[in-house]
């Protein structure tokens, strides 16, 4: 006896495989993904694309202090000259936004990119880094008017306690600037 498939069933059946084999891919990849999640990430976004980063600077949920902020900006300097922050390609037609930890979040925090008419623009918070609390998000916003002249934005995110005015969290960000 002889069998035969229709063109219809076999891309039923292929269907069916590729399906399950995503589903299958999908639980190895949570049941890998279980193990303890990153601490204190932020997120930058750039239209569909998407990073994230440690902060550069942290002390443990501790208060950084004077010295420890000098350090950690000299530090940010050095990373951005040699290439080694996290970066995103953006264009002036983009939207982009950033995302901090709910913990941090609480205590307060704003961003800034070194683009914009006065220097630094505030992508987070109020004019020149007014610190927001409770949002973990800061809103797409138009990537036109942050974007600094040269070949590459930087963007720094600070944890920054409204209250004590005390610094928890640094982050740093580099968008390479695209002209199309």
């Amino acid at each position: 006896m002889r069998m035969s498939l229709s063109t219809r069933a076999i891309a039923g059946i292929a269907g069916v495989v590729v399906v399950g084999a995503a589903s299958l891919g999908t639980g190895i990849y949570w049941a890998n993904d279980a193990g303890k999640p990153r601490e204190n990430v932020a997120t930058m976004v750039v239209g569909t694309s998407s990073t994230t980063a440690a902060p550069f600077c942290y002390n443990d949920g501790k208060p950084l202090d004077n010295d420890a902020l000098s350090a950690c900006l000299e530090g940010i300097k050095q990373a951005r000259k040699d290439g080694k922050l996290p970066e995103l390609d953006v264009r002036a037609s983009d939207q982009i936004g950033v995302g901090v930890p709910k913990d941090l979040a609480k205590k307060g925090w704003f961003a800034l990119t070194n683009g914009g008419s006065g220097g630094q623009t505030a992508l987070a918070g109020g004019a020149q880094g007014e610190v927001v609390t409770g949002v973990t998000y800061s809103g797409s916003k138009s990537a036109g008017p942050l974007m600094s002249s040269n070949d590459v934005t930087s963007v720094t995110v600070v944890s920054q306690d409204k209250t004590s005015q005390e610094y928890y969290a640094v982050w740093a960000f580099d968008l390479k600037n695209k002209n199309s």
